[in-house]
Order: C-alpha cells, then structure tokens, then sequence
C-alpha cells in the first residue's frame, strides 16, 4: 500500500477548507483516510495553516509521500525545512511554524510583456 499526504475537501459550495489527510493512493480525494495530519483554510485573510507535526513526521518517517499542493504549503510555512532538520539530527526548538501565509507566488506576464514590446 502506497500511502500519500494529500488535502481532502471539505466546506460548502465556492467556500472550501482542506484537511491534510494520510490515505492510501488508490482511494479518492474525498474518501476513506488513514489520519488526519492538519487544515488549510485558503478563505481567510491570510490563509490558515494548521499542522500537527509529530504526525505527519510520523508518516513521513514512514514512507509516506506528499502530493504537489502539500509539498507546496509545507514549504511555505516551513515544515519541510524543520523535518529536514530533524533528519539530520540538528536542534529544532527554536524553529517555529508560520501559522499563515500571506504571500502568494505571482503569475508571471513576461511572454505577453515582450510580445507587446517587440510588436
């Protein structure tokens, strides 16, 4: 069983929320689950970031692969940094998670831009 760190949807219509979830590869997005290893609100101003890093340490230790998405976020708040860490045996206490993420990677226009410019 191959197992994988995904976001499961949950939330009303254009008003979503996202758990982080382990589940097994083959099940669907909003399906059967192993555990749940945090939340993700992307509504609120800056979006909310929850994860409960002994857990999902747990099953990274395990094996267990993230998806794009949670690769992503983990980056941006700093999870992927600390377990890093962690592997190597260095000193984490003083480490601490981003709770928020206020900044959003910009699309880039620069095809579009030098089109305009060389016509």
């Amino acid at each position: 069983m191959a197992v994988i760190i995904r976001m499961k949807r949950l939330g009303a219509k254009k008003r979503p929320t996202y758990r982080f979830v382990a589940t097994d590869s083959r099940m669907p997005r909003d399906g059967r689950f192993l555990e749940t290893l945090g939340y993700y609100n992307p509504i609120e101003k800056p979006a909310t970031v929850k994860i409960f890093e002994d857990k999902a340490a747990s099953w990274l230790d395990k094996g267990a692969e993230m998806s794009d998405t949670v690769a992503t976020l983990f980056k941006q708040i700093g999870f992927a940094k600390k377990y890093a860490m962690i592997k190597k045996g260095e000193d984490v206490s003083e480490v601490i998670l981003k709770e928020s993420i206020t900044e959003r990677p910009k699309k880039r226009k620069k095809k579009k831009q030098e089109a305009n410019k060389e016509g």
